[in-house]
C-alpha cells in the first residue's frame, strides 16, 4: 500500500511541475483535452481486446493522466481536486454495493446490477428518468447495449430470450419493404432499428457487440490480406482479378 500511495503522490507532483512549466500542459483546458480522453479510452479498449497486459498497463496511465489533468486544473479554478474524485468515487461504490457494506441480499450478478440501476436512478432523481443516465456522447452501438441493459433493469423486456428474434426478423422485413420502396430516408431508420434489434439480442445472450464486431473485422482484415497477397504474387492489384479469382483466394484464407 505504502508504494501505491508513493507512486500516486509522483503522479500529482509530476502533474503540478507540467503545469507550471510545460507550455503545452498550461494551456490545456476540459474541452481541448476532451478529444484526447476519447482516443486514450479507445487505445485502452485495442489492447484490452488484444490480452496486450503490457499494453494495458500503459494505455491506463495515458487514462489516469487525464483524470489527473481535469483533476489539477479544476483544482486550479477551486472546483475539485484529485482527492475529491476519489472520495466520490468511494461514497458512490459504497452506496451502490449495500449487499457488502449493508444488510442488502444479492446472490448473483444480475442481482446486484438490477439493485444498482435502482440506486442510480433513485439517487440522482433524474427529470430525464431511467435512460437519462445513458451519455449522449457514447458510440451508438455501446449505447444502444445499454439503452437496452436499462430499460430491462426496469422489466421492460422479452420474457423468453429467444421471443427477440421475432423483432429481428421483424425489423429485417421492414428493411427490405423499404429497399424495394427506394426511400433513404427511412430505409436509413429501418436498419437502424434492425441494429438495434440484433444489440439487443446480443445482450439477452450474453454477447458484447462491440467484441463480436471487432473479431469479425479482424477476422475480415486477415482474410483480405491473403487475397491482397495472392494478387501480388500474380503480379496483379486486387481490382485487376476477376470476382471468381478473388472469391477462391478468400475460401483459401477461411480454410487456412
Amino acid at each position: 500500500m505504502e508504494n501505491k500511495l508513493k507512486a500516486t503522490a509522483r503522479v500529482l507532483e509530476v502533474m503540478d511541475t507540467l503545469r507550471e512549466q510545460c507550455p503545452w500542459d498550461r494551456e490545456q483546458t476540459f474541452a481541448s483535452l476532451r478529444n484526447n480522453t476519447i482516443e486514450e479510452v479507445f487505445e485502452l479498449t485495442d489492447a484490452i481486446t488484444d490480452g496486450d497486459m503490457e499494453g494495458i498497463r500503459e494505455e491506463l496511465g495515458d487514462v489516469l493522466l487525464h483524470i489527473v489533468f481535469y483533476s489539477k486544473m479544476a483544482d486550479e479554478q477551486g472546483k475539485f481536486d484529485f482527492a475529491d474524485v476519489c472520495n466520490a468515487l468511494c461514497d458512490k461504490l459504497i452506496y451502490r454495493h449495500p449487499h457488502v457494506y449493508g444488510d442488502v441480499l444479492a446472490d448473483s450478478p444480475e442481482e446486484v446490477k438490477q439493485n444498482w440501476e435502482a440506486l442510480k436512478l433513485r439517487k440522482k432523481a433524474r427529470k430525464s428518468g431511467l435512460l437519462g443516465g445513458v451519455p449522449r456522447s457514447l458510440p451508438a452501438m455501446v449505447k444502444a447495449f445499454r439503452i437496452g441493459e436499462k430499460a430491462a433493469s426496469a422489466g421492460f423486456d422479452w420474457e423468453k430470450k429467444e421471443d427477440v428474434w421475432d423483432k429481428v426478423h421483424e425489423e429485417i422485413a421492414e428493411v427490405e419493404a423499404e429497399m424495394r420502396a427506394n426511400d433513404k430516408d427511412k430505409l436509413e431508420g429501418e436498419i437502424g432499428d434492425l441494429f438495434f434489434a440484433l444489440i439487443n439480442a446480443c445482450r439477452l445472450y450474453g454477447i458484447d457487440p462491440e467484441n463480436a464486431l471487432e473479431r469479425t473485422n479482424k477476422k475480415f482484415i486477415k482474410r483480405f490480406n491473403h487475397v491482397e497477397a495472392r494478387a501480388v504474387e500474380k503480379g496483379k492489384m486486387v481490382n485487376e482479378l476477376p470476382l471468381e479469382e478473388l472469391e477462391n483466394y478468400w475460401q483459401e484464407a477461411k480454410h487456412n
